[in-house]
């Protein structure tokens, strides 16, 4: 309901993006899950990927035509490079890289185990860099690509707590300026998503107390958390060929939280 009331949808806008071969990680809930349902409803044939293979089945059945699935953990390089050859396989091209799945543990840093700190800059940071690589050599043999690197506000402004997925976010920020100025003569675009608070599964904490509620959305000059779906008209943008000329750009979604003094 609410991407329709946006505009996503090929009966209301049509981005050419029908026919596209899309690869999502971290689709199985929250921000890629939409992402893939917002790809899938403008026609792209949408490989989603996500550890959790129950959740994906679930997202599958939402728009069986158009998303098929994998299990894949980020953690495993040789998986995650796998993944544009087997969109090749399922699809017959890879058109769309969208690097969604993160981890974001939250602890004191003086308490920070640093086995943990490794694992949060593998899955953040590390995976999508050998994701891109691997769909890269398909991009670059065609002279068109779209990579969607999904980032954080916390890796803009910093936060409490979350010192790993803050630094792990400004370095795929860092990776996608530079891959960016790279790759563009070669036809391939590398922008990020930096969202803000969103009504996800993350933020339930938040969402389940009114008293932390309210705090939160007294933070946002919106004076309100996005619903999930409105990722998805930003992501559609950002896939299609509208945004040829856009590339190494980051694309703050948050209410206004990062840019009030």
């Amino acid at each position: 309901m609410y991407r329709q009331a946006i505009g996503i949808g090929k009966s209301m806008i049509d981005l050419q993006l029908s026919g596209k071969v899309a690869i999502i990680t971290g689709a199985s809930r929250g921000l890629g899950y939409e992402m893939a349902l917002a790809l899938a409803e403008q026609e792209v044939k949408v490989l989603a990927v996500a550890r959790s293979i129950d959740d994906l089945r679930e997202l599958e059945s939402r728009n069986p035509d158009n998303i098929m699935v994998s299990q894949c953990d980020m953690l495993d390089g040789a998986a995650v490079a796998a993944l544009p050859e087997l969109a090749v396989q399922l699809f017959g091209a890879v058109d769309i890289v969208i690097n969604n799945a993160g981890i974001a543990p939250a602890t004191p840093f003086l308490e920070q185990d640093f086995d943990q700190w490794q694992r949060v800059f593998s899955v953040n940071v590390t995976a999508p860099a050998i994701l891109c690589r691997a769909a890269g050599e398909h991009m670059v043999a065609q002279a068109s690509g779209k990579i969607i690197n999904v980032a954080s506000t916390s890796g803009i402004l910093g936060k409490a707590n979350l010192a790993a997925y803050s630094s792990s976010k400004g370095a795929l920020l860092q990776f996608t300026k530079a891959l960016a100025a790279e790759w563009a003569k070669f036809g391939v675009q590398v922008n990020a998503i930096a969202p803000g608070a969103f009504k996800t599964d993350a933020q339930s904490m938040v969402m389940e107390s009114p008293e932390i509620l309210k705090r939160r959305v007294g933070k946002i000059p919106a004076r309100r958390m996005a619903e999930s779906a409105e990722i998805g008209a930003l992501t559609c943008y950002l896939a299609s060929a509208q945004s040829d000329f856009v590339t190494g750009s980051v694309m703050v979604i948050d209410g206004g939280e990062s840019s009030k003094l």
